[in-house]
């Protein structure tokens, strides 16, 4: 889904993004000028830490060599051409991708049933049959749709799309 390479290589929403990301982008600049793990974002708490740095693996802006050590992929930014070749050209959208722009919501149908569909097609696209997420999960997985995660969140639940255990805990399919 998130990570998915692009034609040839990063796909360069993910870069972007990941560059967009405070703790990401500074991990990146010590990774460039060449500081050590153990030295990377000392200041951050070791959850946010590992997700910054995860964030640059799957971005391909940062690869592994075989003894662990962290190393800038220059690769990325040899060819922008590629980056840029990844750019959708302008079509006539039609059906359900008239409502999305760049994979996002740009704004919901009116129509109910129309409405419907595309939050069903969302649903599918985030959770996997007999899969349970936590608010904060399903919270990162739309955020890919929308900022208004909440909204969205409440419109899966409020169409019967999205199920949610009586404490809120969990959120899964409806079987």
């Amino acid at each position: 889904m998130a990570g998915r390479a692009g034609m040839n290589g990063p796909h360069w929403r993910r870069v972007l993004a990941t560059l967009g990301n405070t703790d990401a982008r500074i991990a990146y600049a010590q990774i460039v000028l060449g500081a050590a793990h153990a030295d990377l974002l000392p200041d951050v708490k070791p959850q946010r830490r590992q997700r910054a740095l995860a964030a640059l693996l799957e971005s391909g802006l940062v690869g592994r060599q075989a003894s662990g050590v962290l190393i800038a992929q220059d690769s990325v930014f040899s060819d922008f051409s590629d980056l840029l070749a990844q750019q959708p050209r302008r079509q006539q959208r039609t059906g359900l991708d008239r409502f999305m722009r760049l994979g996002r919501i740009e704004r919901y149908p009116a129509n109910v049933a129309e409405r419907r569909a595309l939050l069903a097609r969302i649903a599918n696209e985030i959770i996997e049959p007999g899969e349970k997420l936590t608010e904060r999960q399903i919270n990162e997985r739309l955020l890919s749709y929308t900022d208004d995660v909440v909204l969205l969140r409440r419109y899966m639940i409020d169409f019967g799309l999205l199920q949610r255990t009586a404490t809120g805990s969990s959120y899964s399919l409806p079987e």
